[in-house]
Formats: C-alpha cells, structure tokens, sequence
C-alpha cells in the first residue's frame, strides 16, 4: 500500500543536486574558491596578531556600542576563553561566523526592501523563508557537503541558508512599519524615491533591521556547532571532538567558549540600533533639503504675519480701566 502511494521526493531532489554538481561544477568551485580566501584572511588576522591586540579591538566596539561596562565585560569574556585555551578555535568560529553573516545580511536586506516596496515579491518570498526556517538545519549540510566537499565552506553556505530569513522579515517589516503620512510628506516636497528610501525609511527603520542583523548573527553562531561535524574546526569541532570522546571537560570549555561569544556579538550589535536620535532628525530633514523654503512658505511663522498691516488693530484690545465710558473695541482681523 505504501509503494503505492509513496512520492519519490528524495529521488528527485537527489537527481537535482547531481545535476546542479554536473552543470554548475565551475561555478560551485569559483564560489569555494571566493570563500576559502575570504575565511582564510579573515581568520589570519584574527589569530595571527596578540590576544590582547584582539580583545582591545572588540573591546574598543563594545564601548561605541553600549559603554565602558560592555566593553569591561567583553574583555573580562574574551580572557576566560584565553584561560580555557581556545582562543584558536574562538577566532576560527568568529571568522566563520563573521563571514557568514555578513553574506547573509547582504543577501536579506535588499530582499526585504524589495519584498517590502512590492506586494507581489513579499508573497513570493513567504513561503520560502518559512521552508527556510523550519527545515532542520542538518539537512542543509548534506547537499552542501555533496557540492563543496567537507571543510569550513559547506559550514559557511549551511549558514547562509539558515540564518537568512530572519534578516528578510525583519527589514520588510521595519520599512512597511514606517508612518504613512511621513513618507507621504517626502512624496509632496518632491523627494525622489530613492531619498525617501535612504533618509526616510531607512533611518526609521533602522532599528527593526538591526534587530534582523542581530538574529543572523545569532542563527549563524548556531550553526558552529552543527558546521563542525563537516569538518569546519573552531569552537564546533571541538564540541564534536568532545562529543565523540565523550570528554565533558573539553565539551564545557567549548560550550563556554561559543557562549561568551554569543552575549558578546549579541550585546554590541543591540547596543547600535539604540540611539535614534540623530538619525531621526535627519529623516525629519528632508523636506527642508527637498525645496529650500518650501516648508516655510507653506506654513507661515504666525497669524500676525500673514495679516496686512492695515487690518491690524493699532490700539489695545482691552480699553482700561479709567473713569471715562470704554472707547469702542476694534473688529479683530479676520484671516
């Protein structure tokens, strides 16, 4: 009965991998190729100067995000992992984390801008973010593993997949959350789309997007575990490592390892989507870039400006209070 009915699914997903390997071979090598350059020079100059050299870099962005105790924090952090000795497999795993992440918020922010401007892109791209976020992330690995073969790349594209959505979604729902009446506003001083999108929608929707930035940055220090067991190294492989040793101490250090690496980036990318104010003002400045004095011609500065001088009353409004009778009180003008 069950031969009966059974989709071949497997098969055919199987047969279009194949053929994609077959056809598209060239280009899957350019594109490892691009990526183990990337992730081999990103990783060199995190490992290769001091620790201390390091931590005083991450430390420096810790303080321009959220202050002197973040940054205090971040260093106190990046010396337990020197203390456990992993501050080798720590800098693989940031250098893999930071690569695939940075390639998937180039990939999901012009997405969700374009989801966001068009109805139509936004309903096409439903259904495939949701497939993206609730497929187990294993399975990404094996066709990943089948086109690049097994090293840090299959655990980078992994990442990719899986930590896309949340960058999509976010920064769709950030600019479609925009108020209406202020992007109206930026349409009637004649601003191009384009400037209402940079100095408008952006800059209000900056903070949904960062929170977006933030997710993938979090999905894809997930995957370090899961990318390890493709042979990717860092902090994942020692995990593995530790798991098929069944080594607790080993497994800890690394587990603490990948932890303090996770309050760490989530704390700094937070602490730049907080301050808003000056972002702000200059998305509320764009009528006055738009047309000069436009604005000011629009609203006059005061009543008493736009009415003439000779329907102005030239005395006092409230006549005093003497003994002789009150002189008549003038008609108000009448703008």
């Amino acid at each position: 009965m069950n031969d009966v009915f059974r989709l071949p699914l497997g098969d055919v997903v199987e047969t279009a991998v194949r053929w994609m390997i077959d056809v598209l071979g060239g280009f899957f090598d350019v594109v490892a190729l691009v990526f183990n350059g990337l992730y081999g020079w990103l990783d060199a100059s995190l490992s290769t100067p001091p620790f201390w050299v390091v931590i005083l870099v991450i430390a420096a962005f810790a303080y321009w995000s959220k202050g002197a105790l973040l940054a205090v924090g971040s260093a106190v952090g990046l010396l337990v992992i020197v203390a456990v000795g992993q501050w080798a497999n720590a800098m693989d795993s940031l250098a893999l984390v930071i690569l695939a992440a940075a390639v998937a918020i180039a990939i999901a922010v012009p997405l969700g801008i374009w989801a966001a401007r068009n109805d139509r892109v936004s309903a096409a791209l439903r259904p495939v973010l949701d497939f993206l976020q609730t497929m187990p992330a294993f399975v990404y690995l094996i066709p990943a593993m089948l086109i690049f073969g097994v090293g840090p790349v299959p655990g980078m594209v992994a990442t990719i997949v899986f930590a896309l959505a949340p960058g999509v979604r976010l920064t769709e729902l950030g600019i479609r959350g925009v108020d209406p009446e202020i992007v109206e506003a930026g349409h009637a001083f004649g601003a191009s789309p384009g400037r209402i999108l940079r100095q408008i929608q952006l800059p209000l929707a900056l903070p949904s997007i960062m929170a977006g930035v933030n997710q993938v940055i979090m999905l894809s220090l997930s995957m370090v575990v899961i990318a390890g067991m493709v042979g990717a190294g860092g902090l994942g492989g020692q995990v593995v490592q530790s798991l098929s040793r069944i080594d607790i101490g080993l497994g800890v250090e690394a587990g603490l390892s990948v932890v303090i690496l996770a309050m760490i980036l989530d704390r700094v990318t937070s602490g730049f989507s907080t301050p808003r104010s000056r972002t702000v003002r200059r998305a509320g400045g764009v009528s006055s870039g738009a047309h000069g004095g436009d604005a000011d011609a629009a609203h006059p500065a005061s009543v008493d400006a736009a009415t003439p001088a000779t329907a102005r009353p030239a005395g006092p409004t409230r006549p005093e209070a003497t003994g002789d009778a009150p002189a008549a009180r003038p008609e108000p003008a009448h703008v």
